[in-house]
């Protein structure tokens, strides 16, 4: 069984967040890799994503992330496997019966359920910049989505209490994103990225409905970019996931 944290948006969506736990990945990348462009080898990083669809019950599209604010869309399940991406973009909205993808190991997943709709974002400390979960919430209202209507999940990410940036990093963000502004535990300039997150979604008007508690940089049960640089190796990465149900589909 793969290591996750289920989020309940009520009975037309199955979402959550992964974690370490589950998978057939070697170290450093041990177990549940999912990310397919880390070193990691392919075919442990495909039964990995395959042990995630199976879970959801639906094929899982992920995009190449490029810590930016492009939003792609999936409008039907391919005839065959999903693609290892879809396309370079940091947000993916979909319509279709399936599920998606967003992978990290400290920056910020965000999963986004609508009436009909499911969407994910990767918001790193440039997608926060950039503000990547409010292009997500301006393409769902895009493609249908009415006011409101549209509510959100902030998984595990790297605190501020331990994401360490330089001084003039910090104040750039923060003149963004006043939330950003943080200092580490032990009095260092640094960046609070779930705060952030969870105050551009309000202010675009998303009802967030979960965000965790957990640092990614402190419980290794799950991937941490900034841990794993520190001991000088590299690492997987976990995934926030939601599916679209039919109304007519059981959970």
């Amino acid at each position: 069984m793969i290591g996750f944290t289920p989020v309940d948006f009520g009975p037309d969506f199955w979402a959550g967040f992964t974690n370490r736990s589950g998978g057939v990945s070697a170290a450093p990348y041990d177990l549940l890799n999912l990310g397919a462009f880390v070193g990691d080898n392919l075919s442990a990083v495909v039964e990995n994503r395959n042990r995630v669809t199976e879970f959801l019950g639906a094929p899982v599209y992920y995009a190449t992330q490029v810590h930016g604010s492009d939003v792609l869309s999936v409008t039907e399940a391919a005839d065959a496997a999903p693609p290892i991406s879809i396309g370079k973009g940091d947000a993916i909205i979909s319509a279709a019966p399936i599920a998606l993808g967003v992978l990290v190991a400290d920056c910020v997943p965000v999963v986004f359920a609508a009436p009909g709709f499911v969407a994910v974002a990767h918001a790193g400390r440039r997608g926060v910049e950039l503000d990547v979960v409010g292009e997500t919430v301006l393409a769902l209202r895009a493609a249908g989505v009415g006011s409101g209507g549209i509510s959100a999940a902030i998984g595990p990410a790297i605190c501020g209490h331990c994401y360490e940036v330089p001084a003039a990093m910090r104040d750039q963000v923060s003149a963004v994103v006043p939330a950003a502004w943080a200092s580490s535990s032990w009095g260092t300039p640094s960046l609070d990225l779930p705060g952030a997150v969870e105050t551009q979604l309000l202010a675009h008007g998303v009802n967030v409905v979960y965000r965790s508690e957990v640092c990614t940089f402190e419980d290794d049960r799950f991937f941490s970019h900034r841990r794993a640089s520190a001991a000088g190796v590299t690492t997987g990465r976990q995934a926030g996931v939601i599916r679209l149900l039919s109304r007519t589909m059981p959970l």
